[in-house]
């Protein structure tokens, strides 16, 4: 268990491509921290540089106080998940678990009966070792539920079960850290989703600093205590799931956390009397509570209006102010939600979550209800910054 700390951490491959850029961030002791980012965002090599796998441009990396920027692998005491499992096809599950611990063996040479007449002490702590291998190979065996697979090849398990095994190997090393590197990647969605739990009650279990790198937003935000969203070799945010999904800090963020992503709509901030309003140049939508003082600086401006789809319904007596007429072009089922993608008089594409119960066709015409209290307004131009959040701080 440790704190890992990386203060301005830098990694420029050849041809000046930065690939993770002035980086500073904090992984407390004992937290499971998720970076989640588009290909190319630098999380792969942010993990890869923990690991001692990549060599560090600029920048300290910590690793339980310890600087470990010109440490090899094998002594930052971590351990690593891959995405392609890394097992050795001859070896049985038993010895591919055990394989790294018996590497690092201190009386690896004194097990044979006859080096008992040498050094009986040397021998019996040979065999200590032996019976303590055996005892944490079975423990984290029976952790993962695999304790039926120990004298089994790779070849003869499935892929969740592969997957199992690759994780176990980890936990006997017993790390004060550990790394995984999209482990689910190679699994069905229905694997993926057990796994993921598996994952999440190990974590609780073992107790153990954990860096976890994917690519799936709704895996990072199921995962993670915190979640680093990363773009461009920069982070854009670090908080939890919950504040992450609710109070994004610009566009990006908020485009690209929730599943369907959110809707934008380009418009500006009007005032009529007493209330604000924001207009996409077909409707007008009154500006909630919840937003008004902090959007009343951009009166006459233009803004982005950012609504998640479960923010939109179809209207029952709404009140004025609070419904987009579109035009439904697909529903999806989705037993008791559907999706529906509609697009305003404007052409702008929305998709909306609704109840399924609601009777929605293709080709209706349709005003959804917006919930004006929850939803984004965001700067039009830069990182397009979350103006409610600026102002509120």
């Amino acid at each position: 268990m440790a704190e890992v700390v990386f203060e301005g951490v830098t990694k420029i491959y050849p041809g000046n491509v930065k690939a993770v850029d002035d980086l500073d961030l904090t992984i407390r002791d004992r937290e499971f921290i998720v970076l989640v980012g588009p290909s190319g965002c630098g999380k792969s090599t942010t993990l890869r540089m923990v690991a001692g796998l990549e060599d560090i441009t600029a920048g300290t990396i910590r690793i339980d106080d310890r600087v470990v920027n010109d440490i090899a692998p094998k002594d930052r005491d971590i351990a690593m998940v891959f995405q392609n499992y890394a097992l050795y096809p001859h070896m049985t599950v038993y010895k591919n678990m055990a394989f790294g611990l018996m590497l690092r063996r201190r009386y690896a040479g004194w097990g044979h009966p006859l080096a008992y007449l040498l050094s009986p002490e040397r021998y019996r702590a040979a065999r200590e070792e032996r019976r303590e291998i055996d005892k944490r190979v079975r423990d984290a065996a029976a952790i993962l539920g695999i304790e039926g697979l120990l004298n089994r090849r790779p070849k003869a398990l499935s892929g969740g079960q592969r997957q199992r095994v690759a994780v176990g190997r980890a936990i006997v090393r017993n790390p004060k850290t550990y790394l995984f590197d999209e482990p689910l990647s190679n699994l069905d969605a229905k694997l993926r989703v057990e796994m993921r739990a598996e994952i999440k009650r190990l974590h609780r279990r073992v107790q153990t600093t954990t860096i976890y790198v994917i690519h799936d937003q709704e895996e990072a935000m199921t995962l993670g205590d915190r979640v680093v969203v990363m773009k461009d070799a920069f982070v854009q945010q670090c908080t939890t799931p919950f504040e992450l999904y609710e109070r994004p800090v610009n566009r990006f963020v908020a485009g690209f956390v929730g599943t369907p992503p959110m809707n934008f709509l380009e418009g500006r901030i009007g005032r009529d009397g007493d209330e604000l309003f924001f207009d996409d140049g077909q409707c007008r939508l009154l500006v909630g509570p919840e937003h008004r003082q902090r959007v009343a600086a951009f009166v006459g401006q233009p803004l982005i209006m950012g609504v998640r789809p479960e923010r939109l319904a179809p209207a029952t007596d709404a009140p004025p102010g609070t419904t987009l007429r579109v035009t439904v072009g697909v529903v999806e089922p989705l037993g008791e939600r559907m999706d529906v993608y509609a697009s305003t008089g404007r052409g702008v594409p929305l998709i909306c979550r609704i109840d399924a119960q609601k009777r929605v066709h293709e080709g209706d015409m349709v005003d959804m209800q917006v919930d004006v209290n929850r939803v984004h307004f965001f700067e039009p131009s830069g990182a397009g910054s979350n103006v409610g959040l600026a102002a509120a701080t």
